[in-house]
């Protein structure tokens, strides 16, 4: 199976971080995140990753230059500007040519979800996409879902004034190739959030993450997820394996 694994953001909110060092490569107790991702995908047999990159894109080739071989090749895509969330998903679409459905993944996540779970539940139903939610401690900064019985994305706003759920988009999902016709063409910044999801509302599905989970976007949510990675409040959810490699590389 096949992934867009997507870090083509500036990471404004992390400056003066970013300003040197691109946010994929940003350290979680000194592994980057990059690493954690590609460790995740490895695990649950992703075997090609397309990675976007607009950033420091030397720093990134270097890092992947410098990883061991894994059983995941990665292609690593140079974009001169922001091209979307989406807008990098239509203009790489023969990534994924004949694939039934692929991966979608923003990079500044930290989770060790179980995709093979996650995946399992995309399976079992005929939906154009799964969207991944987590429980939001800020429903107005981030787009919120809300679901039906049957686990369907029944109402779905981008950054909610009035939110009526805390179930957040957690910008993992899987999709199935009819979506790509649906994302818009001609425009030199397409989302996901506000110019595909919201066509979809009554046709996808939601699928709840009940692992560890934070969105790195801001310095607090680094902070916290470099307190918490790896330690009690994160369970069994953190990889010991790269939990220890953080601490003897910090």
């Amino acid at each position: 199976m096949k992934a867009f694994l997507l870090a083509g953001g500036l990471g404004e909110r992390l400056r003066p971080l970013t300003l040197q060092i691109p946010k994929c490569l940003v350290p979680i107790r000194g592994v980057p995140l990059l690493e954690i991702w590609l460790r995740l995908c490895e695990r649950h047999c992703i075997d090609e990753v397309l990675l976007n990159v607009v950033q420091h894109p030397e720093r990134v080739q270097a890092f992947l230059d410098s990883r061991p071989p894994g059983r995941t090749r990665v292609h690593l895509v140079r974009e001169g500007r922001p091209a979307g969330t989406a807008g990098t998903v239509l203009a790489n679409r023969a990534f994924v040519a004949g694939d039934e459905s692929f991966w979608v993944i923003y990079s500044d996540n930290l989770t060790n979800m179980a995709l093979d779970r996650m995946l399992a539940f995309h399976r079992g139903h005929d939906g154009p996409l799964t969207m991944g939610l987590f429980r939001a401690s800020d429903p107005c900064a981030a787009g919120i879902a809300g679901l039906d019985e049957a686990g369907r994305i029944v109402d779905f706003e981008e950054k909610p004034p009035r939110p009526r759920s805390d179930l957040g988009n957690a910008g993992i999902y899987v999709v199935r190739q009819p979506v790509l016709d649906l994302i818009p063409s001609g425009r030199p910044l397409v989302d996901f959030g506000h110019d595909v999801l919201p066509g979809l509302i009554g046709k996808m599905y939601g699928y709840r993450i009940p692992e560890y989970y934070v969105d790195i976007g801001t310095p607090a949510a680094l902070a916290r997820a470099e307190a918490e990675w790896g330690s009690p409040h994160a369970g069994d959810f953190a990889d010991p394996e790269v939990s220890r490699r953080g601490e003897t590389t910090e």
